[in-house]
């Protein structure tokens, strides 16, 4: 495959010789010399897919036609204007996300990338992760990803139970999602992550238990579990409600996740995030920047992003929501550079807010250190020290909070 410029295939080939150095030396990725604000992960959303899941909310759209050079003009272009207003000069990691950005050429991920690489730096060893669907990427089209720049995937895998499946409204069988993991997993040796649902409707725990043991069998380094959640306007929604299907039993869900836990322990994987279970050192580092309250650009319809404008004496960072609707979307691209809808500025208490909620979700918690980045002048101790609930929650061991002092601390 083809990359629309020089410049990219220089990026695409020196990301994979990047990503072959990580794999031989064992290494993570290099420290940035650029301040927090200048530094930010990007998500990408393509908002289309061939069939809207029974169980999915999210933005997406199922078009009789997709005007793909107009959609990959105004991923460009939007990106090019969030990175210029952001001030962001290190982007970290790219994530393309939908919808099913499978379904989107390759050409236009290798756009996308190659316009971020000439806005700002992209080091050749970011992390580029593509979501994808097991019926949307044979062999060859995932290859041409790689070829475009993606060194990461992200694998909608969801059951191995074909049932189970159709009621989710999947396009795929359960041997088809193992043929694509087997094939990426040769494109992407240790690049590879799954997402395996549990919770189900009628759903049972030995048998969600069983699939967790077979995918343990053919699983790269990095698994995602995730406990359906029925949201109003699904078609799986109005079937609970209607008495068609019955309601997901929360002690089974909670049993099936306590026990896929020590499963997954066992087997070698460190949950580092509620959801998320790595081994051989395979985090993600894109999500590791949400749950650690980093900056990110949202590019796309109804992308959400969470960064610091440049100018005007801004020092408050916002909360930006893309316009949802993806021709209105461009639309706005195009007269304006981007189509931000809305903008939220984060006051010191919500920032910090969101400071404890996404870092308690993680296995480290949160640190003095990385406290002290965002609220230098109080500690944790300051703040929590003598909290009523707090003290409860420190008696029945449910939390720790230690006192050591914040300028000598050290992670």
């Amino acid at each position: 495959m083809a990359l629309p410029g020089a410049r990219a295939r220089g990026w695409a080939a020196a990301a994979r010789a990047a990503q072959r150095r990580r794999r031989v030396e064992g290494a993570g990725g290099s420290p940035s010399p650029e301040p927090a604000g200048r530094r930010a992960a990007l998500y990408v959303h393509w908002p289309y897919c061939e069939k809207r899941c029974s169980y999915c909310n999210f933005n997406k759209y199922i078009p009789r036609g997709v005007e793909e050079a107009a959609m990959q003009k105004c991923l460009v272009t939007e990106a090019q204007t969030l990175l210029r207003l952001s001030g962001v000069q290190r982007v970290e990691s790219v994530f393309f996300g939908g919808g099913t950005p499978s379904l989107a050429s390759p050409h236009t991920v290798a756009a996308v990338l190659e316009a971020v690489a000439q806005t700002a730096h992209l080091p050749a060893d970011s992390e580029v992760t593509l979501e994808a669907n097991p019926t949307s990427t044979p062999g060859s089209r995932l290859a041409e990803f790689g070829a475009a720049g993606v060194n990461r995937l992200s694998i909608g895998l969801q059951s191995l139970d074909n049932t189970e499946l159709r009621l989710l409204g999947r396009t795929h069988s359960a041997c088809d999602a193992l043929r694509t993991l087997a094939e990426a997993r040769r494109l992407f040796p240790g690049r590879v992550s799954v997402d395996l649902m549990l919770g189900l409707p009628a759903q049972q725990v030995g048998l969600w238990l069983g699939q967790l043991q077979e995918l343990l069998h053919h699983c790269d380094d990095h698994l995602s579990l995730y406990q359906l959640s029925l949201e109003r306007g699904t078609a799986l929604f109005a079937q609970v409600q209607q008495g068609v299907l019955p309601a997901p039993d929360p002690e089974l869900a909670a049993e099936m996740y306590q026990r896929g836990r020590a499963v997954l322990r066992e087997a070698g994987f460190r949950q580092y995030e509620v959801s998320n279970f790595a081994r051989n050192g395979a985090l993600s580092t894109h999500n590791w920047t949400y749950w650690q309250c980093g900056q990110y650009l949202g590019i796309g319809p109804g992308a959400h992003g969470r960064f610091m404008p440049q100018g005007a004496g801004s020092h408050t960072r916002e909360a930006r929501i893309q316009t949802l609707e993806p021709d209105n979307w461009m639309k706005e691209v195009m007269m304006f550079g981007h189509g931000t809808r809305k903008r939220v500025p984060l006051g010191r208490l919500e920032l910090l807010e969101e400071v404890l909620a996404l870092g308690l979700r993680t296995d480290v918690g949160i640190t003095h250190q990385h406290w002290q980045q965002f609220e230098p002048q109080l500690t944790l101790c300051d703040v929590f020290g003598a909290n009523k609930e707090v003290q409860e929650l420190l008696e029945q061991g449910l939390l720790q909070l230690d006192h050591r002092p914040r300028r000598s601390e050290k992670d």
